[in-house]
Order: C-alpha cells, then sequence, then structure tokens
C-alpha cells in the first residue's frame, strides 16, 4: 500500500461516525460527579482549584469507560490518584527548572509508552496522566498550592468513584454483555452450518466470555448465579455442533437425516439466542416452543445412528442445561475459590514490572513507542515554547494523547483529533461569543460538553474531539482567559502535534507487516501441539490428561487472535511485504482454522477412559508436534515447512484405524499442505495495481514504497 492510500484510508477511518448502543445514564453519572467538583472547587477554592479538580473527575470518568474487566471504581481510583502524583510532582520539578521538567517529561513519557505492555487500559491511564500534567502544573503558583491541586485532582477521582458504587447502572453489565455475545455468536454459528456443514467459527467471543469470566476475588462472591457455567456450556456445545453438521462424521448430507439436522441447527440457534438475551437483560428465559419441540423430537434416534445420535442427544443434554444456568438465581453459585480469579492491584505490580521487562528489547514496538512517545512530547513540548502562541503544552499534549503503538491508530487519531478539535473550537467559541457566559456559566457548559463526550465517546474519536475541544474552551473560561487567547492557540498546536506525532511513526516506525511470519510461525505450532494434546487422548484414554488439551486449545486461540490482529494492523500500513502476501496471509489462515476445526471433531469424540489405545495414535501425535515446531521454524527463516515426517507415518501403514479417527490424519496433513502451497505460491497482484507491482512486493524488504 502506498503512501498517498494509507493516508486516505487512515483519514477516512479517522472521521468516521459508527453506530453504536449509547449509555446516557453511564455518561450522566459521570457528568454529575464533574458538577459537583467543580461547583465545590468554583464555590470554595476559585476558579484554578475548580479546573484542576475537574481534570481530576474527568479523566476518572474516561478510566471507567475504557475496555477493562476491573471494576469501574477502581479504574476512577487508580486514574485520579496517579494523575494527582503526576501532577505535583511535575509541579515540584517544573518550577524550578524548564530543562528539569523536561527531564521529567521524558522519564514520565518513556514510562506510560512501556505501560502499554501491560495492555490498552494501563497504556491509556499513563499517556492520560502524561497529558494532563502538562496542563495541570502551570496552574498553581506555589507548593502548598501545587499540594492543595493535588490533593482536589485526586478528590476528582474519589468522587468518580464513589458515585459508581453509590449509583451503580446495570450491575455486572460488562460481563453480561461478553457471556450473551458468546452464546449468540454460537446461535449464529449454528444457524450458519445449516447452509455451511462446515463453517469457520472466530473464537474470539468465547475469548472474551473467559476474559470477562476472570473476576476478582470480591467480585467472586457477589457474581449473580447466571454469569457462572454457561460459558463453559458454550464451549461444550461448539464441537457437538460441528460433528452433527458435518457429514463425514455426523448425519449423511442427503435425506431425511440431514433435514433434521437443519431443524435441529435451527431450533439450537434459537434456544441460545433465547438465552442470551435472558443473560443480557436479567430476564426470564422465553423460548419458542417449536424450538423445544423439535429438541424432543421422538423419532431422532430413528433417523440418526452413532456419532449422529450421540451427538444429538449431547445437543438436547447442553441446551437443557444452558436454559436452566440463564434464568436469574437458578444458576448454581460456587465458591470463590474455585473461581477464575483476576490478581488485586499490588499483586499485579510485579506482573506488570515482568511485561515491562519482556519489551526492553530490540525490536520490540513497545519500546519503540516509548521511545517515539519519549522525542515527540519533548520535542513538542520545546517547539510549544518557541512558538509565539503561548499554551506551550498543547503540542505535546495533543501528541501523547493520539500515538498508540501501531500505525493505523496513532494517524485515525491524529486526523480525528485536529478535524475534531476545529469544529468544536468552533462551535465553544460560537456561544462564547453570543451568550459571553460568566464563571458559573462556563463551567456548566464544560460539564454539558464533558457529558456529551462521555455519551457520544464510543461513536468515534472525532466526535469526542468536539466535545473535548469545548470543553477545554469554557474550563478554560471558567478562569477568565478570553476565547481569542485560547482558541488560535489550540488550533495551531494540536496541527503541531499531530503532525510530530505522525512524523515520529515514519521516521521510526515498527511496522507489524514484517513479524506476520512470526505470528503465523506461533499459529502453527500452536495448532500442532492441539492437534498432538487431542491425539494423546486416544494414544492412552485412561492415563490422559483433559487440562493438557484445554490449555492447548486457549493456547492456539490466543494465537489465532494475534495473527487475525496483525493482519488487520498490516493491512493499513504503507509497506512492502516480507515475503508473504496477502493473499497467502488469507490462505494460510483458512488452511490453520479448517485444521483446528479438524482437531476439534477428535476432541468431540474422545473416547472413555476404559477403552484400549487406539493403535498409530501416539506415532501420528508425535510426528505432528514434530512437524510443526520444525514447520515454524521454516516459517520464522522464509522458508516453505515440508510435512515428510507426518507423511512418513500415513505411509508406513501403522494409521490410526477404523472409527473415529478415520480420516482424520489425511485431513490434518492435508491441511498443512494447504498452509505450504500458501506460502510456496507467488503473489497475485491485487485490484488496481499493475503485476509489475505485485511481482516486485515478493522480494520486498518492508520498504518504503
Amino acid at each position: 500500500m502506498s503512501w498517498v492510500r494509507a493516508l486516505k484510508d487512515t483519514a477516512r477511518a479517522g472521521l468516521r461516525v459508527e453506530r453504536t448502543r449509547l449509555q446516557p445514564l453511564v455518561a450522566l453519572r459521570a457528568a454529575v460527579g464533574l458538577a459537583i467538583v467543580v461547583g465545590a472547587g468554583l464555590a470554595f477554592l476559585g476558579p484554578g482549584a475548580a479546573a484542576s479538580s475537574a481534570f481530576g473527575a474527568y479523566m476518572a470518568a474516561v478510566a471507567t469507560f475504557q475496555k477493562s474487566w476491573r471494576p469501574r471504581p477502581v479504574l476512577a481510583l487508580a486514574s485520579g490518584l496517579t494523575l494527582a502524583v503526576s501532577t505535583f510532582i511535575g509541579y515540584l520539578v517544573g518550577s524550578s527548572h524548564t530543562l528539569a521538567f523536561m527531564l521529567l517529561l521524558a522519564v514520565w513519557s518513556f514510562a506510560a509508552g512501556l505501560m502499554w505492555a501491560a495492555g490498552p487500559t494501563a497504556g491509556m491511564i499513563a499517556s492520560s496522566n502524561v497529558a494532563i500534567m502538562l496542563v495541570t502544573v502551570t496552574l498553581p503558583t506555589s507548593v502548598p498550592q501545587a499540594a492543595g491541586h493535588a490533593a482536589m485532582i485526586a478528590a476528582g477521582g474519589v468522587v468518580q468513584a464513589l458515585l459508581i458504587v453509590l449509583f451503580p447502572i446495570r450491575r455486572w453489565g460488562a460481563q453480561r454483555d461478553a457471556l450473551a455475545d458468546a452464546l449468540a455468536a454460537e446461535a449464529d454459528y449454528a444457524r450458519r452450518l445449516r447452509q455451511d456443514p462446515v463453517a469457520s467459527f472466530d473464537p474470539q467471543p468465547l475469548m472474551r466470555a473467559r476474559d470477562a469470566a476472570t473476576v476478582t476475588a470480591r467480585q467472586a462472591r457477589r457474581r449473580p448465579a447466571e454469569l457462572h457455567g454457561a460459558r463453559g456450556l458454550a464451549e461444550r456445545i461448539r464441537p457437538v455442533l460441528a460433528l452433527l453438521a458435518d457429514p463425514a462424521v455426523g448425519a449423511p448430507a442427503e435425506g431425511p437425516a440431514r433435514d433434521r439436522v437443519r431443524e435441529l441447527l435451527a431450533a439450537t440457534g434459537s434456544v441460545l439466542d433465547a438465552a442470551a438475551s435472558a443473560i443480557r437483560h436479567g430476564e426470564a428465559v422465553r423460548l419458542p416452543a417449536p424450538a423445544l419441540a423439535v429438541l424432543k423430537a421422538p423419532d431422532t434416534a430413528d433417523l440418526f445412528q452413532g456419532a449422529a445420535l450421540r451427538a444429538a442427544r449431547r445437543l438436547s443434554a447442553l441446551l437443557d442445561d444452558v436454559l436452566d444456568t440463564a434464568e436469574p438465581g437458578s444458576g448454581r453459585t460456587v465458591d470463590p475459590d474455585e473461581s477464575m480469579l483476576r490478581p488485586t492491584l499490588p499483586a499485579l505490580v510485579p506482573m506488570v514490572l515482568a511485561a515491562v521487562r519482556a519489551e526492553l528489547r530490540p525490536g520490540s514496538p513497545i519500546l519503540r513507542h516509548a521511545v517515539r512517545v519519549t522525542a515527540v512530547a519533548c520535542a513538542g513540548y520545546g517547539i510549544g515554547h518557541a512558538l509565539p502562541f503561548g499554551h506551550a503544552y498543547w503540542a505535546p499534549m495533543a501528541s501523547v494523547m493520539v500515538m498508540r503503538p501501531d500505525f493505523t491508530q496513532t494517524y485515525t487519531r491524529a486526523v480525528a483529533r485536529f478535524g475534531g478539535t476545529l469544529v468544536g473550537v468552533a462551535l465553544a467559541t460560537a456561544v462564547v461569543q453570543l451568550a459571553h457566559p460568566g464563571m458559573y456559566v462556563s463551567g456548566l457548559l464544560a460539564v454539558v460538553s464533558a457529558g456529551l463526550m462521555y455519551t457520544f465517546m464510543r461513536t468515534g474519536y472525532a466526535v469526542s474531539m468536539v466535545f473535548v475541544s469545548a470543553y477545554v474552551v469554557f474550563l478554560l473560561g471558567m478562569g477568565g482567559l478570553r476565547w481569542d487567547q485560547t482558541v488560535p492557540d489550540r488550533v495551531m498546536l494540536t496541527l503541531v502535534g499531530g503532525v510530530l506525532a505522525m512524523l515520529s511513526y515514519a521516521v521510526y516506525p515498527a511496522w507489524e507487516t514484517p513479524r506476520l511470519r512470526t505470528r503465523l510461525a506461533d499459529w502453527i505450532e500452536a495448532g500442532g501441539r492441539y492437534a498432538a494434546a487431542v491425539l494423546g487422548q486416544y494414544a492412552d484414554p485412561a492415563g490422559a490428561h483433559r487440562g493438557e488439551v484445554r490449555e492447548a486449545l486457549l493456547a492456539v486461540r490466543d494465537a489465532r487472535v494475534a495473527w487475525q490482529d496483525a493482519v488487520d494492523r498490516a493491512a493499513g500500513e504503507p509497506v512492502r511485504h516480507r515475503g508473504i502476501s496477502r493473499a497467502a496471509a488469507e490462505e494460510a489462515g483458512r488452511a490453520l482454522a479448517a485444521m483446528g476445526r479438524h482437531t476439534m471433531l477428535l476432541e468431540a469424540h474422545f473416547p472413555d477412559r476404559s477403552r484400549p489405545p487406539v493403535p498409530g495414535a501416539a506415532e501420528l501425535a508425535g510426528a505432528l508436534r514434530e512437524a510443526t515446531e520444525a514447520g515454524a521454524k521454516a516459517v520464522r527463516e522464509r522458508r516453505v515447512p515440508d510435512w515428510e515426517v507426518v507423511r512418513a507415518v500415513l505411509a508406513d501403514g501403522d494409521t490410526p484405524d477404523p472409527g473415529v479417527l478415520r480420516g482424520a490424519a489425511r485431513q490434518l496433513l492435508d491441511s498443512l499442505e494447504e498452509v505450504s502451497d500458501a506460502l510456496r505460491a507467488p503473489p497475485r497482484p491485487r485490484s488496481g495495481e499493475g503485476a509489475g507491482e505485485g511481482a516486485g512486493e515478493s522480494a520486498g524488504e518492508g520498504r518504503h514504497p
């Protein structure tokens, strides 16, 4: 992709407005918290303290809107308290010497960049601390005042946390949505299997539901019963659906049995949708009677036999369990010790430090991001002071807030921030010019602007920046600054900050495209371990550990999601690929997804522990593990993997024998061969490109066009 096209795509994405479900009550609660601290600050301490407390309450509320499974009061407190500490230290250093503050800014920016290793929520809070610190350190004029401002900032976070505790809105709403989305994804999968018996399934909703089910010890004691158990049932339903629909191992491709399969799949979709709706809203399950009649039809045993009959009966039993669990209050309660527990914040500190240390290596995208943020923040601060605008902090603040560890998000947010700022300051300026609001009215307008930002935050960064810009204009106007003292400076310095952020990624990038081979290799290796773990259950049914299969399944899901995220990020990067084209990536991804599906079908057929070992299963498991490890190494080294080890096991006559494993070995090998074919094939020109350019990409080394 050329730079011109990449810039067009990121600009279009940055200005796009998304349709999403709004949360007006949550936004109102956040705005009320902001109004409380602003009003108290104006009434008792003056506009400077009110502005400080407003920043603390504002950012604490923003933190609670992030995609995190941590309790929202904890996020609000963490944001408010860390911002208070940053502001106080920033004033102590900055009040004495500008160079000393630049050094502190560099250290703080570098640390904030590294915090992305702990996740996007931690990275966002850390980046916001640096950005807001640049503003708040200019408000106090003495050390006691700085301590007072820091206390007010912390108080803003405390107020937001207290409001969340005192006025909870839709308790466990995020966890309910995650579990409901997982069940709804299973329902959609069942319906797609009616038309395509080998349809693929994206495991991301199940992974998200698992993350949501990982709770703190306090949450485990208070979690609603209906949020426990349904996720595990959904995990077990998925392979049963795939087995029932697949003509190779389930019902025949045509005839009355296939018609009944389609009816069962449609009924399953209706039941899972009903359970998802009940869990999402905390209501009783409203089950369509025709779906239940199909699932309980007495002639199922006459139409099915063997594996298909077992799958139909298993499906009916699992759906009964889902319905029982989805009823409010009817699910099985568990001891907190049996839950998947999330570490407390103190216990999280060494884990975060370990994650950060792991990124302190050459080539780490997180380390490169930290270096970029540090350089841009310091350069922006210096340029802001050199320019004759005043408010020098706006340039580095804009840079820090838009910069992310990947290209697309950084450029998208830079365009969105500048566009939103133009619109926001224009609207706010018009209001100021027409109404000439006083101190209290300006404070009210700032609160209203923040409330609108909270309401429309999920619709797009450009939309939120419209209200953020208006919020800042009104907030500074509350302190007596005229619009002509702030608006031109903000617009120009926001442009400077955005350009610096974009230039930094062009000069010192961390492209995802060259790492696609590594991501693909990780998926191949994880898929081989999963297949070997499943085959190990057949090789030794009595001594097999089912936990190994579960761990391998989670690992292969993580690898698949990491691969897909990398492909999505690489698609928008203005670089030539390093030996793996977009078409090859798509074909290899499909082949590995098919391999995972074949393995899942084997998992659905696990033999009883009383059964004897299946001949040849152990040899095939060992060959798959060895071949995929060697194949992953070959992919990382830019070679086409060879599966001769697996082919030799199949050729020596000791193939796993009749029944369930018949054909499974060949299907797994076919999927691996398709991966090699995808990597071996020359890249095809994309639409709108000439053959010469497509051919040139196959030999490119990640150079800029």
